[in-house]
């Protein structure tokens, strides 16, 4: 038999036990706080995604040091007879931001195998902040690019690289990876979720990286390629990025690659956001 004093529990408050308590206030799905609250867990779906899958984990943590190794062991004294510096302060901002580029085509892909499967559509009818999902998928980049870059840095003490200039630097030369591979993760998302389910991502977003891979001024100075290739090499993305990261490690000017990686990212991320949102709600839609 129920007693008055848990009727009151079960149906009031306690300074008011007769008073109904009041029903929580749901969150506005297209409210800042909506976007905020709907971002988090979707983001920890996406880093268990990709901690569960091994191949890809794996890949993206092993091939990248036994990359820099490689680079070390094949070109470290080319590079290091034409700049007089240790070719590591070259090879592994390089490797850093491969291993970005080559992470993001990976999620890039998954995302695009899940519009096929509609999971975007059934998320699009959820009341869920339109851009919550997009947002998920930066930060768990930004959360897997942060962990590599850690994991690299670390390889890379075995080959000679250090932190000359001190704390704040080091956090720095982070902090210029993930910006670069926030930009570079934008721009992938960008064209997966507008490219048709199965489009060939991986060989074009390859071919594209692999590009920007071997002309750059981590392989060698800018004025060791051809002059009219010189312009090219100095302003293209990942040049700025890595001399930015090197000055950073070891010491020198700084002012001109931060404001190029500056550009690059606040460029590369405007041109993205409304073809990504675009392309979520017509992957949403047309399924």
């Amino acid at each position: 038999m129920t007693t008055a004093p848990e009727a009151a529990r079960a149906h009031g408050t306690a300074e008011h036990p007769y008073v109904q308590a009041p029903a929580a206030t749901p969150v506005s799905e297209s409210s800042i706080r909506g976007w905020w609250e709907h971002s988090k867990p979707l983001t920890g779906r996406q880093v268990m995604v990709y901690v569960r899958d091994y191949p890809t984990l794996l890949q993206s943590l092993i091939f990248p040091a036994l990359s820099m190794v490689m680079f070390k062991v094949v070109l470290g004294d080319a590079i290091g007879s034409a700049t007089g510096q240790n070719s590591a302060y070259r090879t592994v901002p390089l490797v850093v931001l491969v291993a970005a580029m080559f992470g993001s085509i990976a999620s890039a892909t998954r995302l695009n195998r899940e519009r096929s499967t509609g999971l975007l559509a059934r998320l699009y009818v959820l009341p869920i902040n339109r851009a919550a999902d997009l947002t998920s998928r930066v930060a768990s980049e930004m959360i897997r690019i942060l962990g590599t870059t850690i994991a690299l840095l670390l390889a890379g003490h075995l080959i000679g690289f250090r932190f000359t200039q001190g704390v704040g630097p080091a956090i720095g030369l982070v902090l210029v990876a993930m910006a670069y591979g926030a930009a570079f993760a934008c721009m992938t998302l960008a064209l997966a979720v507008n490219a048709k389910p199965g489009a060939p991502l991986v060989p074009y977003l390859g071919l594209f990286s692999s590009l920007l891979m071997f002309f750059n001024s981590g392989f060698s100075p800018v004025e060791a390629y051809p002059t009219w290739l010189q312009p090219i090499v100095a302003n293209q993305p990942m040049t700025p990025a890595i001399d930015a990261m090197r000055g950073l490690a070891a010491g020198g000017p700084l002012t001109e690659s931060l404001v190029k990686v500056g550009i690059w990212t606040v460029l590369i991320i405007s041109l993205s956001i409304y073809p990504a949102l675009r392309g979520y709600r017509k992957a949403a839609r047309d399924r």
